[in-house]
Parts: structure tokens; sequence; C-alpha cells
């Protein structure tokens, strides 16, 4: 089962964030932009869990 990569920050909406770019995730897959994930502390405000750095994934050829 692989990660659903999302493409876009949840908490701005505006940073792209690229499969091969950082981001941070939480369990259920919430995902942040490493600035909005610093700001929240890294937890998660939907399910209060921990922010950690998401996979990266190469882009598609």
């Amino acid at each position: 089962m692989a990660l659903e990569m999302r493409d876009h920050c949840e908490r701005c909406a505006t940073t792209a964030l690229p499969p091969d770019g950082p981001a941070r995730i939480c369990s259920y897959e919430c995902t942040f932009c490493v600035p909005c994930a610093d700001a929240m502390g890294q937890v998660c405000p939907n399910c209060g869990g921990e922010l950690a750095p998401r996979p990266r994934r190469a882009p598609a050829a």
C-alpha cells in the first residue's frame, strides 16, 4: 500500500509539495509543508499525532 502523495499543504493550501520535496505527515497521511509543521510544533491538528518527515518519491519518468 503506497502513501497518498498529496501535492499541497493542508494548512496553508498554497505551498506546493512535490513528491521529491520535503513535507511532514502523520500516521493518517495528513500532509503539511515544513514551515506549517514547525509552527504547529510537529503535532497534527486533525488527529493530535506526531508529524514526521514524509518519505520522498522519485518524480515519475
